[in-house]
C-alpha cells in the first residue's frame, strides 16, 4: 500500500506516516489498529508489541548518557530494554555484556562514562528481569591479552562464573574449526517480543548498523544456529572431570587460563 494511501486511512499525510514507520514519532493505539486491520495483520502478540512501542517516548536510564556514548549504543540499550532474549557472536573481544570492569576500561580507553554505561547495560542479563543470553565467542578473543595476564585471568574466571546462571549460555568456537561461516564478523541478534521485531546489530570500525529486514534477520538466525553447532559444548562447571567430553568450552578456557 502506498504511504499516502495508508496515511489517508488514519487522517495523516504520507510524510507523517513515514516518520512513524521510521520510529521518529509515536502512534496512538486506535490508528495502529486501523492500519493493522487494513494490512490484514491479525497477530495479537505482534499488535501488542507495536502498541507498546507506539506509546513509548524512547526514554530510559540510557537517556542521561546522550552525548557521552555513540547514538547506536543508546539504540542498543533501548532495544535490550524490550527484548526477550539476546544471541551474541564475538570474534576478537569478550561480549560487552560479559566484560569485567578492568577489561572494559582497557577496551573503552578508560572513558568513565562509557564504562559506566556498559556496566549499566549488563543489568540486562544480571538484574531481576534478566534476559536469556547465548554467547558464542571465538577462541581468538580468549587469547587476546587486553590489560595483561591478570586482567584476562579475571575475565576468564568471570566467564566460568556467569555461565552458572541458568539463563546464560557460553560456547567457544575453537581455532580448530574447519568450516567458515562468516566467522570474521561480530553480531548480536536482539530478539523482540515477536519474531517480526527481531533486529541484528552489526559492529564495524565506523560504529554500528542495525538490520531489520526479514531476509537479513533470517540469514543471521541461521548463521547463529550454525555457529552454535560448530562451537564446543557450552560451559558447564557442574560436571565432573571424568564425565567431560574430550573437548569442551570449560576445558579450553581452563587450559588458556593456566597458560597465562
Amino acid at each position: 500500500m502506498a504511504v499516502k494511501d495508508a496515511g489517508a486511512l488514519v487522517g495523516m499525510g504520507g510524510p507523517q506516516l513515514s516518520h512513524i514507520e521510521a520510529g521518529r514519532t509515536g502512534l496512538d493505539p486506535v490508528r495502529l489498529a486501523t492500519l493493522l486491520a487494513s494490512y490484514g495483520h491479525t497477530d495479537e502478540t505482534y499488535a501488542a508489541a507495536l502498541r507498546e512501542m507506539g506509546l513509548s517516548d524512547g526514554k530510559g536510564w540510557w537517556t542521561k548518557y546522550k552525548g557521552f556514548v555513540h547514538p547506536s549504543a543508546l539504540d542498543l540499550a533501548e532495544s535490550e530494554s524490550t527484548a526477550r532474549s539476546l544471541d551474541s557472536y564475538e570474534t576478537l573481544l569478550i561480549p560487552g555484556l560479559l566484560q569485567v570492569p578492568r577489561y572494559s576500561e582497557i577496551i573503552l580507553d578508560n572513558d568513565v562514562k562509557k564504562v559506566e554505561f556498559r556496566r549499566h547495560r549488563q543489568r540486562a542479563i544480571s538484574g531481576t528481569a534478566a534476559l536469556p543470553f547465548h554467547a558464542v565467542i571465538h577462541e581468538a578473543a580468549l587469547h587476546s591479552l587486553f590489560g595483561g595476564p591478570a586482567v584476562m585471568r579475571e575475565q576468564l574466571d568471570y566467564l566460568v562464573a556467569v555461565s552458572e546462571l541458568p539463563h546464560v549460555t557460553i560456547q567457544v568456537l575453537p581455532f580448530r574449526c574447519t568450516e567458515y561461516v562468516s566467522t570474521d564478523t561480530s553480531f548480536m541478534i536482539v530478539r523482540g517480543p515477536h519474531s517480526d521485531l527481531d533486529t541484528v546489530l552489526m559492529e564495524h570500525p565506523g560504529g554500528s548498523a542495525y538490520l531489520g529486514e526479514p531476509e537479513a534477520v533470517d540469514a543471521y538466525r541461521a548463521k547463529f544456529e550454525r555457529l552454535k553447532s560448530l562451537a564446543l559444548p557450552a560451559l558447564d562447571n557442574s560436571r565432573a572431570l571424568q564425565s567431560r567430553v574430550e573437548h569442551d568450552s570449560w576445558g579450553l578456557i581452563q587450559h588458556i587460563r593456566y597458560t597465562l
